[in-house]
């Protein structure tokens, strides 16, 4: 099938997606042109600074997986995704329902061929909903009906913020919508986060990067430092070993590892609020 017949209406396949492009990354066949496009220029990018974006993308990719095991593990039933990015294989709802049946999951993104991938995924699970709605407004996500009537917010849940953060270009505003999330979690709740890290990026590199988003629908992207990457954590007890670059990150590893903090790439963390 040509790809100008399986644009789904509404959608601008000229316009790179920022889902798109992290699906051409993981090896995913749900992105057009303009995507691959932009994700080249991305992996151009990374590789002049001694980085392929591909095999970090699969790294976060993992990080999200050992992420969620661990909180099933740990007796949390109740995930909120934001950001959540197109469906590929071991989605969150997988695998908390692989290691804690009956866990319910709400996926929230605001790209519409997300939520068109979503939804007929996830038409026949009545423990999974996908919604539209936008990080920048989180109490909305959260207080949706939608939402409250498929989760009790009272008890304990985890919001997974994974290689979204990095689409809010504006410091503040980050550090608001973070600090909000933090306050909304009930105790025994978990925030879980990724976010692109500038390591020894130059200007010139940091700039590439955010000429190259500033043409998708996200329009711009933000490489943080690790002090900055952390406060996104105030409050929380970080589990494991802290925020690390993503490949390294495992409920076991030591706080006091050696991690390569020089290049970019992804910092992960998983922050708990103390019940």
């Amino acid at each position: 099938m040509a790809e100008a017949d399986r644009v789904p209406a509404g959608i601008n396949p000229n316009v790179p997606s920022v889902a798109r492009m992290y699906d051409y990354y993981l090896g995913g066949r749900d992105n057009f042109a303009a995507d691959r496009e932009a994700a080249e220029k991305m992996i151009e990018i990374g590789r002049r600074m001694g980085n392929d974006a591909r095999e970090i993308a699969l790294a976060n990719r993992g990080f999200l997986g050992r992420a969620v095991r661990l909180l099933a593990e740990a007796g949390v039933r109740q995930f909120i995704d934001i950001g959540a990015g197109l469906p590929t294989q071991d989605n969150v709802h997988q695998v908390a329902q692989r290691y804690a049946p009956g866990s319910r999951v709400v996926y929230v993104d605001n790209d519409p061929i997300v939520m068109t991938h979503a939804r007929a995924l996830l038409a026949r699970d009545p423990d999974v909903l996908a919604l539209e709605g936008d990080l920048k407004d989180p109490d909305a996500i959260l207080d949706d009906p939608r939402v409250t009537g498929h989760l009790d917010l009272s008890q304990p849940y985890a919001v997974l913020l994974v290689a979204v953060l990095h689409f809010i270009p504006d410091n503040a505003e980050a550090g608001r919508i973070t600090a909000r999330i933090r306050e909304r979690l009930a105790p025994g709740g978990f925030l879980v986060l990724s976010h692109l890290y500038a390591g020894n990026a130059t200007d010139d590199q940091t700039q590439a990067g955010q000429q190259v988003y500033s043409g998708t629908a996200s329009g711009g992207l933000a490489r943080r430092g690790y002090d900055e990457i952390v406060s996104f954590f105030d409050g929380l007890e970080l589990l494991g070993p802290g925020v690390v670059p993503v490949a390294g990150w495992t409920a076991d590893a030591s706080p006091d590892g050696s991690y390569d903090f020089v290049k970019g790439g992804i910092l992960a963390g998983v922050g708990r609020v103390k019940a």
